[in-house]
């Protein structure tokens, strides 16, 4: 029956999780003016921990009180009460003390909610000194009806409270944190507060603002920080995660990678209460680890993605396209060739297109050839060429451009390959791919050039490795230019932090119109990065020319001859920075008779001359951004994605629960950097399922989680651990009756060790896993404190109210029951005591911490529960007297 429990518990707890995993987007407007659209939970984790958290954790000794009283006319039974305190004496006891003593040696936890696990603490101790008072002190033997609802009026109190101190509100708005050494100089402390605010955040959720100004909504404004910041470190984490593992597994493809930073992720997320229970109690049913089985299905899928991508790219469909799709020549080319390439299918069939030319700036019949005709591509012929001749006039003119265009695609004769298709499908074997149209462009050769970057702004990721800039030479391209640039830093650094510095020359040889720059970009792979650098070019300067020519230019001096000649004329270089030639070799050009008076064909020639001198474009200064790698911003984005964890332990069809049910997979809960490959169950796997595969199958029919957002499986879950705790409760009852036991030992020592176990597995793992302690001992004082105020509250508040309405009074005997509230209360104080002193810098946490300590603090722990079982016995059975 626990077994049965511990499932249909896994369902309501996996209900849960979906439920308080809803997110809600929020615009958040700051006080520059910018938005930022982010999600948040709908459900605060602190309010979600102590109600629908706590609910799942313990549904069964609160339904069990509950069912009680419902089933014995309204009167007071001994079962259900003491189940709840002697559950909150294992959780408290058994539980901390296990998790204490099973960190990894050297390692430590703290609480990080230490507001929270405080406020959650004392109600947990007050609760059983509350259920003292009214049983023993303010009324004994009576409950009134206004001391079961104002029990039950402490729960909203209690989870009230713990949101104030979660959120600062009230007096800690007034407060702020600092830390201050103790005065003994060891133990630091620290006090509460919040960080400064701007005086004007306006929060806009679902399109409504919610607020702008004053100290209105300023908490929350403050978790938009926090929630901001804590998006900001995840991704940073993940990046870090994804780079060290590129780095230990350079073989591996990226979708691999992101399986591997998957797992790693969701293994080290800090999760809820109700994943852990949940993640316990599939280990302890043969049910499987949850993120190995998650991290094996992934692995599979992308086995299976790349098999289809495969299988999809060896289609039976040829694709004809243009191989590049732009193409550029200058004006005196004679003509220019356009590769046209076939991609996939059958190659074995024979595939026509035509083509044809259509004008853009550049006109047929002055620029170009009109030119149309049909290409046929053979068997086996990949690509084909197509030549559009081009017409070269003396005419200064900008850059122009004309299009050829591809189509009527057809087969003409069908391949081997393709005899099983049928002939009026003949068209569907071959068709137009993209680009099948291309755009060629005509550079004027008439001018030494105007030199230009393509845009003023580049935006270029980081994972690039080498950026290739180019430069442009438009409107004319005669003679050998050098054109200078350098980088200059922006918000990038250079000197090899975001790039390397970069500083040259470009020579352009006579008809040549594009040269590349390379520079390095450094790849530190951050999540979102957004530095500028810029590329600038210096005036360009012709190297060579006629001797006549550098007379026109009033270019006289620091030339050296070389051996060409262009139109029967010696051809002379302009000597540069880095050139070394001998002095004997420089020659200086001058014209005979000195500054002679020009003649008006003179100075046309000069006027020509200069026109034709290179200069710089639009674009002379590019800045270049250097973002994030888009793939790497994916691929984290992706990851992300996946790491809710209410993907791994919801459900969304009939079929996959019933698949999950009668499926055996390996518990084993151990950390494996390897967790692609899925392991073989072990003997005790297949055991434990072989014993609850009938409860597995029976709650298969719950509705999965997906349905109404994980409410209908919620609903249906806790009323059927309400059926089976109504059977435990009679069984329990019989069996104590079997071997002579009272319902209160049988309560305190089996039922309550009974529905306990699940819990101590669940806090196990999250000790183990969790960098924190507040999800393995912070949530147990919640989960003591809701008992209370649930399990006895709704349960004597129902049968008060019933008894008054009979005329009656609800009479409840406080004898053992009292003593063990009492008895649990002195102990609980001593744990909490013990809890707070480890937190001290010798120890250092909670849990975990030297072996000694930690060994002391386990056997204290195990022997407070120890002597709470031995004594509440013997005051059961009178041989202690109690109240």
């Amino acid at each position: 029956m626990f077994l049965g429990v511990s499932i249909i518990a896994d369902r309501f707890m996996s209900s849960i999780e979906v439920i308080t995993s809803q997110e809600r987007q929020i615009t958040i407007k700051k006080p520059n003016g910018e938005k930022i659209t982010t999600t948040v939970r709908i459900w605060n984790e602190t309010v979600s921990n102590l109600t629908l958290m706590a609910l799942g954790s313990s549904a069964p000794e609160i339904l069990l009180s509950v069912v009680e009283v419902c089933g014995h006319n309204f009167d007071a039974g001994e079962l259900g009460p003491n189940t709840i305190v002697g559950s909150a004496a294992f959780n408290m006891f058994v539980i901390i003390g296990y998790c204490v003593s099973i960190i990894p040696k050297g390692e430590t936890r703290k609480v990080k909610h230490l507001r929270v696990f405080f406020v959650t603490a004392a109600w947990s101790i007050f609760a059983y000194t509350w259920l003292y008072l009214i049983l023993a002190v303010i009324s004994p033997g009576i409950v009134e009806i206004w001391e079961a609802l104002l029990t039950l009026f402490f729960f909203p109190l209690c989870v009230g409270l713990a949101y104030i101190a979660d959120r600062r509100l009230l007096f800690y708005k007034y407060m702020y944190k600092r830390y201050r050494a103790g005065k003994q100089k060891r133990v630091i402390i620290e006090t509460e507060g919040e960080p400064q605010l701007p005086s004007k955040v306006d929060i806009e959720m679902d399109g409504r603002m919610l607020n702008s100004n004053g100290e209105d909504f300023v908490d929350e404004a403050v978790g938009f920080d926090e929630k901001e910041l804590d998006e900001e470190e995840t991704r940073r984490e993940m990046a870090r995660i994804l780079k060290e593992l590129k780095q230990k597994h350079p073989e591996k493809e990226m979708e691999q990678l992101i399986e591997l930073a998957n797992y790693q992720v969701l293994t080290q997320q800090q999760k809820s209460r109700a994943f852990y229970r949940c993640q316990a109690t599939r280990i302890m049913t043969g049910a499987g680890n949850v993120l190995k089985k998650h991290a094996a299905d992934q692995a599979k899928r992308a086995v299976q993605h790349d098999f289809c991508s495969e299988v999809s790219e060896n289609n039976f469909s040829s694709k004809i396209f243009f191989d590049p799709g732009t193409y550029q020549c200058l004006e005196n080319c004679v003509s220019v060739a356009l590769n046209v390439v076939r991609r996939g299918g059958d190659l074995t069939s024979t595939v026509s297109v035509d083509y044809r030319t259509e004008d853009g700036t550049a006109n047929a019949g002055s620029d170009f050839q009109f030119t149309q005709g049909t290409v046929v591509f053979r068997p086996g012929e990949t690509e084909k060429e197509i030549r559009i001749d081009i017409i070269d006039d003396d005419i200064f003119e900008e850059d122009e451009h004309f299009l050829v265009h591809l189509s009527n695609v057809k087969v003409v004769s069908k391949g081997v390959g393709s005899e099983r298709h049928e002939a009026n499908h003949a068209e569907a074997l071959a068709g137009l791919g993209l680009p099948c149209t291309a755009t060629v462009t005509i550079f004027d050769d008439d001018h030494a050039g105007i030199f230009t970057f393509e845009d003023p702004v580049v935006t270029v990721s980081e994972s690039v490795g080498v950026m290739e800039v180019k430069v442009s030479r438009t409107s004319g391209a005669r003679g050998v230019v050098a054109v200078p640039f350098k980088t200059t830093e922006g918000t990038a650094k250079g000197g090899g932090e975001d790039f390397e510095d970069t500083h040259g020359v470009l020579e352009f040889q006579n008809d040549e119109i594009i040269k590349t720059i390379q520079i390095n970009i450094i790849d530190d792979e951050e999540y979102e990065k957004n530095k500028n650098f810029f590329l600038e070019m210096g005036e360009p300067q012709l190297l060579e020319m006629s001797e006549r020519k550098a007379v026109l230019l009033q270019e006289v001096a620091g030339f050296v001859k070389t051996d060409t000649r262009l139109y029967g004329r010696d051809v002379y270089r302009k000597i540069q920075g880095r050139d070394r030639p001998a002095p004997s070799a420089i020659v200086n050009i001058t014209e005979e008779g000195g500054e002679e008076v020009l003649t008006k064909k003179e100075e046309e020639e000069r006027r020509i001359a200069e026109m034709g001198r290179p200069m710089l474009g639009e674009h002379v200064k590019l800045e270049v951004i250097i973002e994030e790698s888009y793939e790497f911003k994916n691929t984290v984005d992706k990851l992300i994605k996946k790491t809710n964890l209410a993907l791994l332990i919801g459900t969304n069809s009939w079929r996959e629960q019933f698949a999950e049910a009668i499926t055996v997979n390996a518990g084993d809960d151990d950390d494996d950097e390897e967790c692609g490959e899925e392991k073989l169950p072990s003997c005790f796997d297949y055991v434990m399922h072989f014993l609850t595969v009938f409860w597995k199958l029976l709650f298969a029919l719950v509705p999965p989680t997906d349905y109404w957002n994980g409410w209908a499986c919620f609903v249906v879950s806790i009323s059927v651990i309400g059926l089976l705790t109504a059977l435990i409760g009679d069984l329990a009852s019989h069996f104590g009756c079997t071997i002579g036991l009272k319902d209160s030992v049988t309560a305190v020592v089996f039922v309550a060790l009974g529905t306990s176990v699940p819990d101590t597995f669940a806090s196990k793992v999250a000790a183990i896993q969790d960098q924190y302690a507040d999800a393995s001992i912070g949530n147990v004082t919640g989960s003591n404190a809701v008992n209370v105020f649930l399990g006895i509250g709704v349960a004597w508040s129902i049968a008060a109210i019933f008894h008054h309405t009979q005329g009656q009074k609800f009479k409840v005997d406080p004898g053992t029951l009292a003593f063990s509230v009492t008895l649990f209360t002195i102990f609980a104080f001593i744990c909490v005591a013990v809890l707070m002193y480890r937190r001290r810098p010798e120890i250092g946490g909670e849990l975990g911490g030297p072996r000694i300590p930690k060994i002391l603090t386990t056997c204290l722990f195990f022997s407070l529960w120890l002597m709470y079982i031995l004594f509440s016995s013997l005051e059961a059975y009178c041989h202690i007297k109690g109240f």
